[in-house]
């Protein structure tokens, strides 16, 4: 049977060193991470635009000789700021992750679209944040197209880019083969729709179905009339769908667990496995 390609957040995971990192996604049986280097090894980014290929080159080396591979290169900026020098300064620190994006031997440098305010806004809500969204995109995958790398946009309920039909419509109006979706559908979850997760859920599969890149496996609860984030496993997320899509559609696909922190990987890594080898061939 062809396995669930499990990965984790590498910053989930509490690491000094690449070694000591490489052992633990080993340890769990998992086979790549998704790396923000700033947040798993401070040390090696003073400045996020002083990140040099040989620290690439120190990390990612040995990673693939442990048979570690990073599927997501994680630069999550704000590219939807009002502020013009902020959103160049934003822009030209992922153009700097693209540019080592090969050295890295990241299969994605990923991104969500940020926000027009300090946090939560509903100015995200209207169609002049997707814009400045829309067109930071286009900047960057025409980038990213020099030196073929793929830009992953991750479409979150509070951001301008805040539902499936935005993303597929970002997908559309950019026209890149460098422009792919990190699907999270707990991301996607709302005090109002989370009783109907699985048509939001379908819906985000059917619509992007040949338009992602790879998957982030949350779960979350509802408490305090907010969507919670909780470690996979111990929450109200129902994952059938998404790990058929795994299975029977995109196999092998990249699927990363995140704000699973230890000790629950364990068991949220088997959890899922369980109901992937439960679901029919």
């Amino acid at each position: 049977m062809i396995p669930l390609n499990l990965g984790i957040r590498a910053h989930d995971l509490s690491a000094d060193s690449r070694e000591e990192l490489a052992d633990k996604v080993l340890k769990h049986d998992l086979s790549h991470i998704q790396l923000a280097v700033k947040k798993s090894f401070p040390e090696f980014a003073p400045d996020l635009r002083s990140i040099s290929s040989g620290t690439a080159s120190f990390i990612s080396d040995y990673l693939q000789r442990m048979g570690i591979k990073i599927s997501v290169l994680g630069c999550y900026i704000n590219m939807a700021s009002p502020d013009p020098q902020f959103r160049r300064r934003e822009l030209d620190i992922f153009k700097h992750h693209i540019t080592l994006a090969n050295d890295y031997h990241a299969a994605v440098v990923g991104t969500e679209t940020g926000s027009v305010g300090d946090g939560y806004t509903t100015k995200n809500f209207t169609e002049e944040a997707y814009q400045l969204a829309r067109d930071s995109v286009i900047e960057l995958t025409a980038f990213a197209e020099k030196f073929g790398v793929t830009v992953g946009v991750e479409a979150g309920i509070n951001h301008p880019l805040h539902t499936s039909e935005l993303a597929l419509r970002l997908i559309k109006e950019v026209q890149s083969p460098n422009l792919k979706i990190i699907m999270d559908c707990a991301n996607l979850i709302s005090v109002e729709n989370h009783q109907q997760q699985e048509a939001v859920v379908y819906n985000a599969l059917n619509q992007l179905r040949d338009d992602i890149a790879s998957f982030h496996l949350k779960d979350f609860i509802i408490e305090n009339n907010q969507v919670k984030i909780v470690p996979v496993g111990t929450g109200w997320m129902n994952y059938d769908q998404i790990l058929s899509f795994l299975k029977h559609d995109k196999p092998l696909m990249f699927a990363s667990l995140e704000a699973t922190v230890e000790p629950h990987v364990a068991s949220a890594a088997a959890k899922l496995r369980d109901i992937y080898q439960a679901l029919p061939d």
